[in-house]
């Protein structure tokens, strides 16, 4: 476990931690699911830990769970920081700094962080489906504009377009449009539960008898909750994931301008 690691992982015990005092249920998802499965612990190079909270237990953790982490740890939305661009929250160490490439630009808190996704119902109507990711499309393209990465010719006409009529200076109402579109199919009545947060299209949605209650593993060393039918997840998302990637495969896939683990990452925005 490298010293990011070691940071982003107090994040991840303190964030259970809450949960547990606000009888709140979780899942660690995506990569972290699977290096809890395979590994019990991080995969050697991720760089970053993953959870996800049904909407009603996501809304509880945002409404109350800053009061309850230490004063250095943030909970962060596009409520609380209303410059982040994004649809899910994260925890971050404001002790810390990592600032992304592609997020270098904008003015919010860059500390070390875990990434908290709210889990949506989805429509099980093909049509439907069609049309609430045509609709989801029009919030992405306005939010993406903000962002610094390599993209389409036509993408770039779209946040320029976007970028001069002053959408990434409004980030906030239109995530809220947004999330107010992707929380309308309640995760009590449906059948199909959805990661919009970390939308990688059919890989993001499943029956939600695949998230279940959830079963207890250890990462590195602490108990954490990964979905039920974890071979179902991880083989849906990983294909065969008990296998190895190749070497040149191993690594990261987000990208920094600075890290410091030792330094705020206010000294870096001066």
């Amino acid at each position: 476990m490298n010293e990011l690691q070691k940071v982003e992982l107090d994040l991840l015990k303190n964030f259970i931690e809450i949960c547990e005092k606000l009888n709140l249920n979780y899942y660690v998802v995506c990569g972290t699911a699977l290096g809890a499965v395979k590994y019990g612990g991080f995969i050697s190079w991720d760089d970053d830990i993953d959870v996800g909270m049904c909407r009603k237990d996501y809304n509880v953790f945002c409404e109350k769970a800053q009061k309850l982490l230490p004063k250095h740890i943030f909970l962060q939305t596009y409520k609380t920081d209303n410059k982040y661009p994004q649809i899910f929250a994260k925890l971050r160490n404001s002790n810390t700094t990592y600032i992304e490439k592609s997020s270098k630009n904008i003015s919010m808190n860059h500390g070390v962080y875990i990434d908290v996704f709210p889990l949506d119902g989805y429509p099980e109507n093909v049509a439907e489906q069609r049309r609430l990711e045509r609709k989801k499309l029009f919030y992405k393209l306005q939010t993406a504009s903000v962002f610094k990465t390599n993209c389409s010719f036509k993408i770039k006409v779209l946040r320029f377009f976007f970028r001069m009529i002053g959408v990434d200076k409004r980030t906030s109402r239109i995530l809220y449009k947004y999330e107010k579109l992707i929380s309308s199919y309640p995760t009590e009545t449906s059948k199909v539960w959805c990661n919009h947060g970390n939308w990688q299209g059919k890989l993001e949605y499943a029956p939600k008898e695949q998230y279940g209650k959830g079963v207890i593993m250890s990462f590195e060393g602490i108990d954490v909750r990964v979905p039920e039918k974890y071979d179902e997840y991880l083989t849906q998302k990983y294909g065969d994931w008990r296998a190895d990637l190749p070497k040149e495969q191993q690594i990261g896939h987000h990208f920094y301008s600075v890290m410091d683990l030792n330094t705020p990452y206010t000294e870096y925005m001066k």
